[in-house]
């Protein structure tokens, strides 16, 4: 089997891939402050942002390919800590795109929606990136400068993620339910629209982008939904208490980072290739399923 170094596999996406790429690959995962034992996976601590560690890691075990998923990835984070996420989102992320041009070897970047501005939806691959904030803007100087240090590396724009929790991650939806399940009041917004997918989609698409593209993809889902409306299909589906939904409008709310108000990807350059998001009832109705059977 051909070796895959895989990066971030504490993160709520790395731990979906490595459950998806494990069966076709031999898997290297790094992970740095989040310990953790995945089966059949070997795992790595690396400073990801010591350019020393990170050869070495590629000469210890000349991978064949790699798929980046590490990052700081919440706005308000790197809105209030510039240094630190730059370090990982821009500088790790280029080390790692030349270090798989000396290899020749694939190369996947996790990057994100929130490149655009939120003003001209849904986005398609060709549109121009307008970041509101500062993670936004991170991944677009990462984008740029990967490929021009290595053209073969496959840019991957993620939505909105959601799934089961790993045992050192969650998703936006486990807050969802407990608030709801705890009889609390969830304000959730009606004015903030993306197209999410669910962990395991998202490892698909980039397991297929590994194969398939260089440059730059979009993984979105194929429904726009705001997040209020998200949560009503949650209440649909895990049959939650739905006393405590309300609905609210993002200008209301103040945050460290802004926010676009509608990112939603065109993914059908993704979807002509195989990339295949279920509808989300019938994603969540998997997630749903999986978990009454734990």
């Amino acid at each position: 089997m051909q070796k895959l170094l895989i990066t971030g596999v504490s993160g709520f996406l790395g731990w979906h891939l490595c459950q998806l790429a494990k069966q076709n690959w031999e898997v290297y995962g790094t992970y740095f402050s989040h310990p953790i034992e995945i089966p059949n996976v070997s795992m790595l601590k690396v400073n990801l942002t010591n350019f020393q560690e990170l050869k070495q890691i590629f000469s210890k075990i000349q991978p064949q390919a790699v798929i980046h998923t590490a990052a700081l990835s919440q706005p308000n984070y790197c809105q209030s800590y510039p240094q630190e996420s730059h370090a990982i989102n821009v500088t790790a992320s280029c080390n790692i795109a030349g270090l798989c041009a000396d290899y020749l070897i694939p190369c996947v970047f996790t990057s994100t929606d929130l490149v655009f501005d939120g003003l001209n939806a849904p986005y398609k691959e060709t549109d121009l990136v307008s970041p509101v904030n500062l993670y936004g803007e991170q991944k677009v100087i990462a984008e740029q400068e990967m490929l021009v240090r290595y053209p073969r590396t496959a840019v991957c724009r993620m939505p909105l993620m959601f799934g089961a929790a790993t045992p050192t991650a969650t998703s936006f939806m486990q807050p969802f339910i407990q608030t709801l399940q705890q009889g609390k009041e969830l304000n959730l917004f009606i004015d903030e629209f993306r197209t999410p997918v669910s962990g395991i989609t998202a490892a698909k698409g980039l397991l297929l982008a590994l194969e398939k593209v260089n440059g730059l993809i979009h993984l979105g889902g194929k429904e726009r939904i705001s997040r209020y409306d998200f949560g009503r299909l949650l209440v649909e589906v895990f049959q939650l208490p739905s006393a405590g939904l309300k609905a609210g409008y993002q200008k209301d709310v103040k945050m460290a980072a802004p926010r676009p108000s509608d990112v939603s990807l065109d993914s059908s350059k993704a979807f002509g290739l195989g990339y295949q998001p279920l509808s989300l009832q019938q994603e969540l109705e998997v997630i749903a399923k999986s978990q009454s059977q734990q």
